[in-house]
């Protein structure tokens, strides 16, 4: 194993992790919420620069090529699941998150089979906009739990007329509840829109991936 910067970057963000689920067990959920978005979109951010830092400067080793997918596999899979317990088995998240976690055993399982030959299937870039449609919907439904947080967090001690006449534009919003109000929408839709394309993308690659490790698959006939 070599000591870098970028495979030091991609084992702090398999180590951050399990950190995303640490924060919905044992903090409050507005904080937990705030961990969870720093610590995703902070992972998110390392995926692009340790690869960056790695080819720049020469530094690509099997350590980091073995490394940095099943970090971003870890980090997808417990965000995921986060999600669907934070939504309460929502069906629009569920969904799409049971295809992708479907398509990730199934490929990690089909690269085992495969082993030595799996290098040989390279990775495309509909795979890598796979990666980064699931990064950007997953950072928006988490930043959609900060906003709603926040909006809750200010409308306590008001009533509901207040809120709405607030909202409506009729009642000076000093709290800033329109702003928090639209970007918990926002950041639901988007992430939502954002969540089903990744799914559609991960099915999408997964039946590439599986078509290309055909060949590999087929028996030997008996001499």
């Amino acid at each position: 194993m070599t000591w870098n910067l970028p495979n030091i970057l991609t084992i702090g963000r398999l180590l951050a992790a399990p950190f995303l689920a640490f924060a919905f067990v044992f903090l409050p959920r507005g904080l937990a919420d705030w961990v969870a978005i720093v610590l995703f979109v902070g992972a998110a951010l390392t995926d692009y620069i340790d690869g960056y830092l790695a080819r720049k400067w020469k530094q690509e080793s099997k350590f980091g090529a073995m490394l940095d997918p099943i970090a971003d596999k870890a980090m997808v899979v417990i965000a995921l699941m986060i999600l669907v317990g934070a939504w309460d088995m929502y069906p629009y998240v569920v969904f799409p998150a049971a295809l992708i976690m479907f398509r990730e055993v199934f490929v990690s399982g089909l690269r085992e089979f495969l082993g030595a030959d799996a290098g040989k299937l390279q990775v495309t870039k509909l795979a890598k906009w796979k990666t980064t449609a699931q990064m950007v919907a997953i950072s928006l439904l988490f930043a959609q739990g900060v906003f709603e947080h926040h909006f809750w967090a200010n409308t306590v001690g008001m009533d509901d007329g207040i809120v709405s006449s607030v909202l409506s534009g009729n009642t000076e919003d000093e709290m800033g509840l329109w702003f928090l109000r639209t970007g918990a929408l926002a950041t639901h839709y988007a992430g939502l829109w954002v969540l089903w394309i990744a799914a559609a993308l991960t099915l999408i690659t997964g039946w590439d991936y599986f078509n290309k490790s055909r060949p590999y698959l087929v028996d030997e006939p008996d001499a």
